[in-house]
Parts: C-alpha cells; structure tokens; sequence
C-alpha cells in the first residue's frame, strides 16, 4: 500500500508539472479562445515518462535497476533518431518501406548488443525506441513528410507552415528536438521511479526483531 500511495502522489505531481510545462510555462505564442499556448521544441511528454518509471520496477526497482534503464533510454532513442534521420533518404513520403527497414536494422542491432553484458537492459531499448518513434509520428513525422515539424512556435509560424503535427500543427516539432524532449523525459521517468522506490523504502514500517 505505501508504494501505491506514493506512485499516486507522484503521478499527480509529475502530470500537473509536465503539461503545465508544455502547454502554459514553456511555450510560443498564446491559441486564442483555448487558454493554452503553442508548446515549445522542447516539451516534457507525460506519457514518456511513465514508460521508463514502469521499466524501473521491471528492471528490479533497485539502483543498479536505475543505471539500465537510463543506459537503455539512450540506446533506445538513439537507435530511433538515426531511423529519423536516414531513413527518409531511403524512401521518401508517401513509401514507408525506408521506415520500416531502419526500423528493422535498428531492433537487430538493439539486439545484438546483448553480448555486451548484464549492464545492457534489452528489454528496456524497445520500448525507449517505441517512445521516440510514437512522438515523432504525434508532432508530424519531421524530415520524412516535408515540412512536417512546421515553422515556429508563433501563431503566424501556425498559419504559414503548421506542419504534419497533431492538433493542426500545434505539435509540429522538428525531429532533433523530438528525440531530446523523448529521452530527456524517459530519464525523468527512471529518476521517479527510484524517487518512488527510496520514499515508499523510508516511509514503510520495518518488522520488529524476533525477541530472543
């Protein structure tokens, strides 16, 4: 119960924090009649960061399950912005076989690392993979569909070049900074993972000693 208890208050510290962040404090211009703003590049996506926090207690819930998970987080994402990155090259829009191939190479060589050893936590690159990839198809696939991560973060940037992003271009996001706002966030998920872990450790009563 004490971990249920603290996972819940953070979530809801975590949540409030991050959209504020994205939708109110760090942000391009205001939407008229919406009471939010444009986000900025860099945003912290709440969903992300439940992703690596839930990764923490598969990997252990310990520190050493810590260091995986931000070891996997970089490999993950890194392995997704060179798919960003090459394979439009490959095939442009509208073929999603040049995709799906750097998709395909990047999970054998995700994979193959694992002769590296128990420090590299494979079952934590896919879905730090996955993460990358779901935001850059959210903020309009940048770099495969042109002009996809639109203009700017003003209200003119929204109406000359919105972007391929959700919400009619609200999200739009160049792909560099949908992969730094991916892992910045999958590094936050495994610190509140551990935060939860070292709380829940603190606040839990410990059995008393059998008397002799």
């Amino acid at each position: 119960m004490p971990l249920a208890i603290v996972i819940g208050v953070l979530s809801f510290l975590w949540c409030e924090f991050a959209l504020n962040f994205q939708f109110h404090w760090v942000t391009g211009d205001e939407i008229p009649d919406a009471g939010l703003s444009i986000p900025a590049d860099f945003q912290l996506i709440v969903w992300i960061a439940f992703i690596s926090w839930g990764l923490f207690f598969a990997a252990g819930g310990d520190n050493a399950a810590f260091g995986k998970i931000v070891v996997a987080s970089i490999f993950g994402s890194v392995a997704a912005l060179i798919t960003f990155w090459l394979a439009p090259m490959i095939a442009e829009m509208p073929d999603f076989w040049g995709i799906s191939l750097m998709v395909g190479i990047m999970a054998l060589i995700l994979v193959a690392i694992l002769i590296a050893g128990d420090w590299y936590y494979v079952a934590g690159t896919f879905p730090a993979f996955a993460a990358c990839f779901g935001l850059w198809v959210a903020t309009g696939i940048d770099n495969w569909a042109e002009g996809g991560g639109g203009g700017g973060n003003t209200l003119a940037d929204l109406a000359d070049a919105p972007g391929t992003g959700a919400f009619g271009g609200v999200l739009s996001t160049p792909y560099g900074w949908v992969w730094l706002s991916a892992v910045v966030t999958l590094v936050v998920g495994a610190v509140l993972g551990i935060i939860s872990a070292k709380i829940t450790a603190a606040v839990t009563p410990k059995p008393r000693a059998a008397e002799a």
